[in-house]
């Protein structure tokens, strides 16, 4: 894709953001993607923004909802990304994909293969320290760390009930994940 073609994927997107509110669009593997944002995604993000936001350094910022280009055919926005401060207060709608130092992806039943498949592949590959995929349909987070070329060498699924402890660039981060909301409905969809 040229850079014509990026261009023409950025106009696309924003018009179709503002078309439909409520979804979220991103670019993966060449394709526009829109999911629409249910209860449960949108508490689920809101929660993890207090838990975290309330345990990181002051040099450290939380953005949501803005593109983080990787190639020519994948722009994601992350559900929670962890940038620098100064990079954040900048206030843009697209930032380097190298400045984020953590990132969370809340499931909803059409991103599962993204948020477990292609996602961790492309923030391994540039250096990301720490993802985590957090589930309210299994009612479970994975922590994957350790980043590598072909994706994170480390990784634990932990059941909602339970605190996960974070080690991080950031420090140590505590995530009470009973706080975290999960769909009672779901087994019957995922």
């Amino acid at each position: 894709m040229t850079v014509s073609g990026i261009d023409r994927l950025h106009s696309q997107l924003s018009k179709l953001e503002d078309m439909f509110p409520g979804y979220l669009t991103e670019i993966v593997e060449g394709s526009i993607v829109m999911n629409p944002v249910s209860p449960f995604h949108g508490r689920t993000i809101q929660r993890l923004w207090a838990i975290v936001e309330g345990q990181m350094p002051s040099e450290w910022a939380l953005v949501s909802d803005v593109a983080f280009p990787l190639d020519e055919a994948n722009e994601f926005c992350p559900d929670i990304a962890v940038i620098p401060a100064e990079a954040e207060a900048e206030n843009r709608s697209a930032y380097p994909a190298d400045l984020i130092e953590l990132v969370a992806e809340v499931v909803s039943p059409e991103s599962i293969r993204r948020d477990y498949e292609v996602k961790p592949r492309w923030y391994a590959s540039r250096g990301i320290a720490n993802y985590l995929v957090l589930d309210p349909l299994k009612g479970h987070v994975v922590t994957m760390w350790n980043p590598g070329p072909d994706g994170y060498r480390g990784r634990d699924t932990i059941p909602y009930g339970a605190e996960l402890t974070i080690d991080s660039p950031l420090g140590k981060l505590t995530i009470p994940t009973s706080r975290l909301p999960v769909d009672r409905q779901a087994s019957g969809r995922s």
